[in-house]
């Protein structure tokens, strides 16, 4: 974001005039504060979940009917209709710091319970799955939510990055250079 700044201001000085007004540089960063609020500059920004990336998911973590999901940072709901294709009869959820972001996909994703939340102040406890598509840097802190959260038999799915520490169920790749890490951290 950091870097937006100067690009910002240079397509704004060759769109612009002297004397048109010298704020208009900030329009961009605003709609980035207001999209990412400082509290979550730590994690990921918005990635969605390729298409197709969860694909064969369900053979590595089943789940029965009606088993709570939820999309841990969900952005505009990319990765919870990729959930939903692999398990159609569960309980999404999707939680998302941004709040125009988590009213976006509110929209995408009427089915889905959708809410703004920060992903490491909820309850992990509750749910069969826990999908993430953070940073490398927000992995220890998964790690330690997991361990500490989720109930016996419950998964840890990661989409990139590895989840250090816990035990492995599966590494898949349907979309090349897209791994998905399964974990099962209490089992």
């Amino acid at each position: 974001m950091a870097a937006g700044f100067p690009l910002s201001w240079s397509l704004n000085s060759a769109l612009h005039s002297p004397g048109d007004a010298a704020w208009w540089w900030l329009l961009p960063v605003a709609v980035l504060c207001t999209l990412y609020p400082v509290h979550a500059w730590r994690d990921a920004p918005l990635f969605p979940t390729p298409a197709n990336a969860l694909r064969g998911l369900r053979q590595h973590a089943p789940l029965p009917a009606g088993a709570r999901i939820v999309d841990a940072g969900c952005g505009l709901g990319a990765g919870l209709q990729a959930l939903a294709q692999e398990y159609p009869q569960a309980r999404l959820s999707g939680w998302e710091w941004s709040r125009p972001l988590a009213w976006l996909c509110g929209r995408r994703c009427p089915q889905d319970e959708v809410r703004r939340a920060d992903i490491w102040r909820q309850d992990w406890s509750t749910f069969d799955l826990v999908y993430l598509f953070q940073r490398p840097e927000s992995m220890p802190r998964a790690v330690a939510k997991a361990q500490a959260e989720l109930r016996p038999g419950a998964y840890l799915v990661s989409l990139e990055f590895e989840a250090a520490g816990l035990p492995l169920v599966a590494r898949i790749e349907a979309v090349p250079g897209k791994p998905v890490w399964i974990y099962r951290p209490g089992a």
